[in-house]
């Protein structure tokens, strides 16, 4: 009995140390798996930065080193058509030359343009920004360790403004997603090839996140930075600096087109949505409940600004008139959360599947009711211009 309990603390202790490193395994994050069964890259936890003795980050080469081979220069060429010149239209002049016109009078012409983009698959597949390969007739792709490649365009989504393109080459660097944990404050760095110089990097901070309703895209989830973003950026990365994807770079507002410390970047949960819808069905589906929504109306300046969002028209036919929201209703939260803005809401309606559900939270005549809306699939695809890299500063 005494020898029992001479040996009976060490394994509790034993048990209890291996229960810890059990523990410990399963904090770190998990692989995730795409739509088509293939393993993504883990985020990143340990950030890799050095040090000096003060404790004062000297370098973030680390994380360049972990995440620059996996952001590409994108290089493309397309035909344009220049305008007609005069003497085209003289039959003298015509009939001199033949067919044979000197170049400078040639009506089409190559327009070569550049961007960046990240790879974040192993087997090739790329994010960049739809306008940087859109209408595009040729798509090279040049990587950090000198491969070049033609690229074949896989899917766009003008409505965020983001393209999936595939490259097929062996051995390639990818750079995971990071989904969550991004705070303002965070150091952040901005990967890409601006002004065709080459690859550059610069470093900023977390400005904002969650931006939205800035007109840019239609759907819009943006990290705000003020790391240096110039032309030739978009669709180049932002990393943390762990060396995980934050988002993909893709506009700034710019009265030079040069950058002013205001840069936005595509959030890291949209672009996967993107990429596995694309992946999935070849197009990206979104939810529709059928609804036009005003902000709420403020009548008192000092006051805090009013939650929720006014119902301006309801589509007779759309999910959201079957669910009995009538116009002038006050939307207050969707499945819990509060809606403090019409973009919030088109965002997170967008994000949903067709036929999910979602509670709505609203107020009619001063009455608190709740409400269940079957989410439709979005059908329609308004012409959008997403080609505008620089937005103009409001006056």
């Amino acid at each position: 009995m005494r020898r029992t309990l001479t040996w009976l603390p060490w394994l509790l202790l034993v048990l209890v140390i291996a229960g810890f490193f059990m523990w410990q395994q399963r904090q770190q994050p998990q692989a995730p798996i795409a739509v088509d069964g293939v393993k993504m890259p883990a985020e990143k936890v340990e950030p890799l930065i050095d040090t000096s003795r003060a404790g004062g980050v000297t370098s973030y080469s680390a994380a360049v080193k972990v995440a620059a081979p996996a952001v590409v220069n994108i290089f493309t060429t397309q035909k344009v058509k220049a305008p007609s010149h005069p003497l085209l239209n003289d039959p003298v002049f015509r009939e001199f030359f033949g067919n044979q016109l000197p170049e400078q009078f040639s009506q089409d012409r190559n327009e070569n343009s550049l961007g960046s983009g990240v790879i974040v698959r192993e087997d090739g597949y790329i994010l960049t920004n739809n306008h940087v390969i859109e209408q595009a007739e040729q798509i090279v792709v040049a990587l950090h360790d000198g491969r070049r490649a033609l690229a074949k365009v896989i899917g766009s989504d003008p409505e965020t403004d983001l393209a999936v393109i595939k490259i097929e080459l062996n051995q390639l660097p990818v750079l995971p997603f990071k989904l969550s944990g991004n705070e303002i404050g965070d150091v952040v760095l901005a990967i890409g090839n601006p002004f065709g110089v080459g690859q550059t990097v610069t470093q900023g901070i977390i400005s904002a996140t969650g931006r939205s309703g800035l007109g840019i895209n239609r759907y819009e989830d943006f990290v705000q930075t003020d790391a240096a973003i110039n032309p030739g950026n978009s669709g180049g990365a932002l990393i943390d600096v762990a060396g995980n994807l934050i988002g993909v770079n893709t506009a700034i507002f710019s009265q030079s087109g040069g950058s002013l410390g205001i840069g936005f970047a595509i959030s890291a949960p949209v672009c996967q949505h993107v990429l596995n819808s694309i992946l999935e069905h070849g197009r990206v589906i979104r939810g529709y409940v059928g609804l036009q929504l005003l902000p709420v109306e403020q009548q008192d300046v000092l006051a805090t600004k009013p939650s929720g969002v006014v119902v301006a028209a309801v589509d007779p036919s759309g999910p959201a008139a079957q669910a009995g929201i009538q116009k002038d209703d006050v939307l207050l939260k969707v499945n819990g959360q509060e809606i403090d803005s019409s973009a919030y809401l088109v965002n997170y309606v967008g994000f949903q599947a067709p036929n999910s559900k979602v509670k709505i939270n609203l107020q009619r005549a001063g009455q608190m009711l709740e409400t269940e809306v079957i989410v439709a699939e979005r059908m329609d695809k308004p012409q959008l211009d997403p080609r505008q890299q620089y937005i103009p500063l409001p006056r």
